[in-house]
């Protein structure tokens, strides 16, 4: 990765939320729409210009490649569109932010840039546009100036300002490892949802790299990926790179617009643009979109770090549908009375995900509370033994407390696989890491040392003393069903070689020593005793 290209990025995305923050706009709702769409506009001009000049080479010597190409016929600029292919937004050239910045002095700059902006979006809409689950279309770009009440062409200049600074072109070659640090650095401030229903927007690396090895051992190509609770992806891209990203077809559900905005600018960085059509913003549970033949489509690969306990009070009658008996096969969590925030609605999730795998030979990784793993009965028991029983269990990793600096919830990963008919990995990594400060809260972070060694040991089935155990699914039905590797750890008894003379030596210091303790226990109750016998009572 080039360090250099790196701080650059982060430095552009700084000096965005500076101009924000100089108009009034820090830390406000809005901030994160203006943020990610200019950002997300910036890298499509970058990207159009570095796959124009693959094209046409000539413009890379060229003082002003933007008046070169607004030369051409309209026929031969109309021709650049078919041979860019459908991973590249085709923009016009009054459209480029070089022709923009050149007319910042001109009236109405702030109108003229989120014109420009909208017909961007309606242009390519077709191809990146998110979807909502009754078919309406989430459009690339809003008009960003309206969200700053006052000097509305000062900020729009000031935007562009920052824009011309930094050149994306050099870094289109960099891979994986370089836009997930960029794009984790780009959404670090916006990383959560007060209020909204699903609050995690971003796995923490090691549980996403740890979940991507494990199902992804080997190549793989012409699969299906999908997260019915995506957040921003980081599950689905750490995934799609295992797996190849012109391999793979991604698709995701998730209730909230601003993560299903997210996700379609993770998509697009990560070279998935073919992927963004199935990007759906809906509640998953109550109205599941993807479908094939008119049920539910059923996929190769799933992961999922869903919400673990939200109110999901209003959709209990839906959920309780006749059309939703099968999937929901162990029941629908009841809503507590009194803490109505706390109803468990992974469960709900485990389920669908379970209904949702291909028969045979579908995977998947489902990151659930720890104690999901040990439950003696409910719909957490019922999960489990429907798991079991249907031999579809790859194994369970139960993680480090705090791996998610955000919550306290010590958790586990479900790893499901419908080919695994025989033994059973369960690895208990909690004594793993080491604890770091992250803001107000603790994080435990794995070392990549540590985090190979879970991928090795799991994938390679190896029983490790006080980290695996390699168990039957008989084996575990014997333990009423638990997923926790500290209830099949064998009891250790050492044995040591000794002479007969030093037993009775050892014996006689027992003996000994227990002896001194009668007498000094004899004395204590003789000194209360007449501790008693001098009191007085009036």
């Amino acid at each position: 990765m080039n360090d250099n290209f790196v701080i650059q990025t982060k430095t552009l995305i700084d000096e965005l939320k500076a101009v924000c923050a100089s108009y009034g706009l820090g830390n406000d709702g809005n901030e994160f729409k203006i943020i990610s769409q200019v950002f997300l506009y910036k890298f499509l001009n970058d990207k159009f210009a570095y796959e124009v000049k693959k094209l046409k080479p000539e413009l890379t010597t060229s003082n002003n490649w933007e008046a070169d190409i607004a030369k051409m016929k309209e026929s031969e600029y109309q021709l650049l569109k078919f041979q860019l292919g459908e991973s590249t937004a085709f923009l016009k050239p009054h459209q480029l932010i070089g022709y923009l910045f050149n007319r910042q002095e001109e009236p109405d700059f702030a109108k003229r840039v989120d014109d420009t902006l909208i017909d961007i979006a309606v242009s390519n809409n077709d191809l990146f546009a998110v979807k909502t689950e009754d078919g309406q279309k989430i459009q690339l770009f809003e008009r960003l100036t309206e969200y700053v009440s006052s000097k509305r062409d000062a900020f729009a200049k000031a935007l562009f300002n920052k824009l011309t600074l930094f050149n994306f072109e050099n870094i289109m070659g960099e891979g994986f490892d370089f836009f997930s640090t960029i794009f984790e650095y780009l959404i670090k401030d916006y990383n959560s949802d007060a209020g909204g229903k699903y609050a995690e927007y971003y796995t923490p690396h090691a549980v996403s790299k740890i979940i991507a090895n494990i199902l992804v051992p080997e190549p793989t190509s012409n699969v299906t990926i999908y997260d019915p609770s995506a957040g921003s992806g980081t599950l689905l891209m750490n995934l799609a790179h295992a797996i190849g990203p012109d391999k793979c077809t991604v698709y995701s559900q998730d209730i909230s617009q601003k993560s299903s905005n997210l996700l379609r600018l993770n998509l697009v960085l990560n070279n998935l643009v073919h992927s963004i059509e199935n990007v759906i913003q809906g509640n998953t549970m109550t109205d599941p979109y993807h479908k094939q033949d008119n049920k539910l489509r059923h996929f190769d690969y799933i992961v999922s770090n869903p919400p673990f306990k939200l109110n999901f009070e209003d959709d209990v009658d839906t959920l309780n549908k006749k059309e939703n008996k099968a999937r929901f096969f162990a029941g629908i969590p009841n809503v507590p009375k009194k803490k109505k925030e706390s109803m468990a609605i992974y469960t709900l999730f485990l389920q669908h995900i379970i209904y949702s795998l291909k028969e045979g030979v579908g995977k998947a990784a489902i990151v659930v509370p720890t104690g999901f793993i040990t439950a003696q009965s409910g719909i957490e028991k019922k999960i489990r033994q429907k798991i079991v029983d249907s031999k579809m269990l790859a194994g369970v990793v139960s993680m480090p407390s705090n791996i998610f600096a955000t919550t306290g919830t010590n958790v586990s990963i479900v790893f499901l696989d419908a080919a695994n008919k025989e033994n059973v990995v369960l690895l208990d990594a909690s004594n793993l890491g080491t604890i770091v400060k992250e803001g107000k809260n603790q994080k435990t972070v794995l070392t990549e040392e540590e985090e190979i060694k879970i991928i090795n040991t799991f994938t390679k089935k190896e029983a490790k003393e006080d980290l695996s155990v390699v168990v039957s699914y008989d084996e575990i039905k014997a333990k009423n069903y638990s997923f926790s590797a500290g209830q099949y750890f064998e009891v250790k008894i050492e044995y040591i070689d000794i002479s007969a003379e030093e037993f009775t030596a050892k014996m006689n210091n027992f003996e000994a020593e227990l002896k001194s303790l009668f007498i000094d226990s004899k004395s204590l109750e003789e000194d209360i005793i007449e501790n008693l016998k001098g009191l007085k009572y009036e």
